[in-house]
């Protein structure tokens, strides 16, 4: 539920004073009590604010859930990112296969020899290959994976919603996150379906819901 302006400036009102009676809050807004009254019920309902007769209202620590939704969009790539898996153009399919086994990952990042990102394999790319009759260890990776421009990225800075809305759009499991350079895009580090869950499952942490 995302709260109104009044209802935001009640609730600092009560956190600052509280306990406060609704007759003050609603003198301190040049307001009659029964203007504020369903604002002070769907605050209290809400569990924002708790109420006492003769007393009046107390600050429950419940937080809006308008400030849930301005820390998603501070979130940055950066701060949630993984280690990159890389492995060389030159590797046969046959062994990248193993590696993605071994290392538990949905895609390699393939970089040449100046570390310089070319390719993206996904186990789609490595499936098709050994589909057919080919010799899987003579085959470089190169022949099979995902080329460039077709590769979607990000950077450090990106906003971590963002990449979510890039891997929901393309059908992805994730995203390299890369810096330019001055030899090409290097790869710093990848960004997944599970850093993603796991960054918003934080929020829901921090704020009880």
């Amino acid at each position: 539920m995302e709260l109104n302006k009044r209802q935001l400036d009640i609730l600092e009102m009560v956190k600052e004073d509280g306990p406060i009676t609704g007759e003050q809050i609603a003198e301190r807004l040049s307001l009659v009590r029964a203007t504020i009254r369903p604002d002070l019920a769907i605050l209290t309902m809400a569990g924002y604010l708790d109420a006492r007769p003769r007393v009046g209202y107390f600050y429950a620590g419940k937080q809006p859930t308008q400030s849930i939704s301005d820390n998603m969009n501070t979130m940055k790539v950066g701060d949630f990112q993984s280690i990159p898996v890389v492995v060389s153009e030159s590797l046969s399919v046959y062994d990248a296969i193993c590696h993605m086994f071994l290392e538990d990952v949905g895609t390699l990042f393939v970089v040449n020899k100046s570390t310089v990102l070319t390719g993206v394999l996904s186990r789609k790319d490595l499936l098709r290959a050994t589909m057919g009759n080919q010799e899987t260890e003579k085959v470089p990776v190169h022949i099979i994976m995902t080329r460039m421009p077709n590769i979607t990225y990000c950077t450090k800075q990106d906003p971590l919603l963002k990449a979510a809305k890039l891997m929901i759009e393309k059908q992805i499991d994730s995203l390299p996150v890369i810096q330019e350079t001055k030899t090409g895009i290097e790869v710093v580090g990848r960004i997944t379906k599970t850093n993603i869950t796991a960054a918003f499952l934080s929020l829901a942490d921090d704020h009880e819901l």
